[in-house]
């Protein structure tokens, strides 16, 4: 027994990068603890998160405009990580690997978003 946002690949792939992401923020500076590093952990969990409340009891109409949460959430995501690099909090190759991440995982919920009917 399942739900059914459980079978979803950008369900699933959030939850991967919201671990990803709480990783990275943990070699932020303490001083950033409630700050820019609280931000951009609520952000990535607000992916799943949202993707999975959106698929419950929704119309498709409906959860085709709740899609647009968590899209926003992973934008959100991906200005913390120009802020993290431009304050030296990670480095390059980590900016690079979360950002292109985060910008395949944006064309796979784009594209969802967009197939449902």
């Amino acid at each position: 027994m399942s739900f059914k946002f459980e079978k979803l690949i950008i369900w699933n792939k959030s939850m991967d990068f919201g671990e990803s992401i709480n990783t990275l923020a943990q070699k932020f500076p303490k001083e950033e603890m409630y700050n820019l590093s609280s931000q951009i952990r609520r952000a990535a969990d607000s992916i799943a998160l949202n993707i999975s409340e959106g698929s419950i009891g929704q119309t498709n109409p409906e959860f085709k405009k709740f899609m647009n949460y968590p899209i926003r959430s992973l934008a959100e995501v991906v200005t913390c990580l120009h802020k993290a690099i431009r304050r030296l909090y990670i480095t390059e190759s980590e900016f690079k690997t979360h950002y292109e991440f985060s910008h395949n995982l944006m064309n796979m919920m784009v594209a969802f978003r967009d197939k449902i009917k």
